[in-house]
């Protein structure tokens, strides 16, 4: 009697070797709470919107702060995933794709730098070029450019709106087999 609901021992064990990509949703839901706790924020205290914010509420700083954390998990969780997948061959470790977001100068490049790479995995697992990793690299860069510049929940919002198409990529190119080392494929 077959349990395995039509899937290969291939299958299984390759989808429990791999550990699960972030749960983006979560970042959604941290995002839209950021926004609110901003609204509450501008309507408790309206000067906040006049003048620059030196020291937020505590509601406001525990919102973002706990937003940015969540996005670090998640820039971790994926280069977990890509470790694994490539049994440790991946150029970018887990911890340092997370604490180089941390850097004053070099984070603001780094947010363009790992989706890049992350983008160039994904194509060489593949046929056919599915992500350009320029491109990719520059809407989580422009994401958290307005997450640090314009407004912390909408930022996160297209943080999240970001990392929603990396993984469904990331997931993709998982799902398939390793494309031939017939040359580099284009947009890489």
């Amino acid at each position: 009697m077959d349990w395995s609901g039509g899937q290969s021992q291939e299958q299984q064990s390759e989808s429990k070797a791999l550990p699960p990509l972030p749960r983006v949703w979560i970042g959604y839901l941290l995002g839209v709470a950021t926004m609110i706790a901003e609204m509450i924020a501008v309507t408790l205290h309206p000067e906040l919107a006049k003048e620059p914010l030196l020291i937020p509420p505590l509601y406001l700083f525990l919102a973002n702060f706990i937003s940015l954390i969540y996005w670090l998990v998640c820039v971790y969780e994926y280069h977990v995933v890509l470790a694994q997948a490539t049994a440790g061959a991946y150029p970018i470790k887990p911890l340092r794709a997370a604490w180089f977001h941390l850097i004053p100068i070099y984070g603001l490049y780094w947010v363009f730098k790992w989706p890049r790479e992350l983008a160039r995995f994904v194509n060489s697992r593949l046929e056919a070029p599915l992500m350009r990793p320029d491109r990719t690299g520059l809407a989580v860069f422009i994401a958290f450019a307005v997450f640090l510049v314009l407004d912390r929940g909408l930022g996160m919002i297209l943080l999240f709106w970001a990392a929603s198409y990396l993984s469904r990529c990331l997931r993709y190119a998982l799902a398939a087999r390793p494309a031939p080392p017939g040359g580099q494929p284009p947009f890489s």
